[in-house]
């Protein structure tokens, strides 16, 4: 049997219709794959519409992982990631083709190949407050970026996960968001009213007509089309390199950190472990866990002062003051020009 006409079958039926899976799972295996059916044609010195379910050995397993690192230069997380697609397709060839039961498990029991944990990279509440500050709101896009690093601090969402916010999913009366995160399950999360009011604002007052496809997308880019992962993560970016020290930045995904300071500022807060797995969407207690490692000093003063400003109104905040005082001498100055 062809490994095509099984591939047919993972990605028609398998994935989508008995495992449920999440479009972008479906994509990253695709990607993987393709990767590896390029890989096995050229060590097999075929095509790969003639590549056969057994052909896959132990030994074209090995060399493709090994080729990933040395020649694609790809770290042991990237590698570990495609051993996963390959892993998913055996369960596949385990469950639907019994008669190759033996390679299924022979690919199932290759191992992860340990690799380095990354560093938790996380910012303080002045350091947070610090990037807030950064944000200049007289600018064409500075509401809806002030809002969005509100809320990715807020949610611990994913930047992904924000991309895909509806303005259904914002409830601005009892203050939830619904999140639709890993595995196509949503949570809801109770919002600060700091938050709350920065997003009532920003769809009322500065959000743009979006494309007609897009009518219900929550935040848009200049192009009037939703945004992206990479456009959240090139917004987070700009700004922490505009208010902290290079030196800082090293250890820190740009978008990642607002997820990890969200869960340390609710350890901080005497969250639970429950209440900070659910908060962020983490899939399991374990990844949980790790931030109770870290060794936190915890800053009372700090910490009121930060708890005080998420509990306030966009009204006392002196920088959303500072924009309407700016846009009324706009408009007086637009007027005087008039006469």
């Amino acid at each position: 049997m062809t490994i095509a006409e099984c591939l047919l079958n993972f990605f028609s039926k398998y994935l989508p219709q008995l495992k449920g899976a999440s479009k972008k799972t479906a994509e990253s295996y695709r990607h993987s794959l393709s990767l590896f059916l390029k890989f096995a044609a050229s060590y097999q010195k075929t095509s790969v519409n003639k590549l056969q379910i057994q052909d896959l050995s132990f030994d074209m397993i090995f060399s493709f992982l090994n080729h990933l690192e040395s020649q694609r230069k790809n770290c042991a997380r990237t590698r570990n990631n495609r051993l996963a697609a390959l892993k998913s397709f055996a369960k596949m060839i385990r469950m639907l083709y019994p008669q190759y039961r033996t390679i299924a498990e022979m690919i199932s029991a290759v191992p992860q190949k340990r690799c380095q944990k990354r560093l938790i990279g996380f910012l303080t509440n002045d350091e947070i407050l610090m990037v807030f500050n950064s944000v200049n709101l007289k600018k064409k896009d500075g509401f809806r970026d002030y809002a969005l690093l509100h809320l990715l601090y807020d949610s611990g969402a994913r930047a992904a996960e924000i991309a895909e916010i509806k303005l259904d999913d914002f409830d601005p009366d009892k203050k939830t968001l619904a999140i639709l995160g890993k595995g196509n399950r949503y949570r809801i999360i109770a919002l600060w009213p700091k938050t709350t009011t920065l997003l009532k604002r920003y769809i009322d007052d500065h959000r743009p007509q979006p494309k007609p496809l897009h009518k219900n997308i929550l935040f848009v880019n200049q192009r009037r089309e939703p945004m992206t992962r990479h456009g959240i993560y090139n917004i987070c970016r700009n700004y922490l390199k505009k208010s902290l020290p290079e030196k800082l930045l090293k250890n820190i995904n740009p978008a990642h950190s607002f997820r990890h300071s969200c869960a340390v500022n609710m350890l901080l807060s005497g969250a639970s472990l429950t209440e900070i797995k659910n908060h962020p969407g983490h899939e399991n207690l374990s990844s949980t866990m790790v931030y109770l490692h870290l060794n936190l000093k915890k800053k009372t003063e700090v910490q009121k002062r930060f708890i005080e400003y998420t509990r306030s109104s966009y009204i006392e905040d002196p920088k959303i003051n500072e924009l309407i005082d700016w846009k009324n001498k706009e408009e007086i100055l637009n007027w005087l020009d008039t006469l």
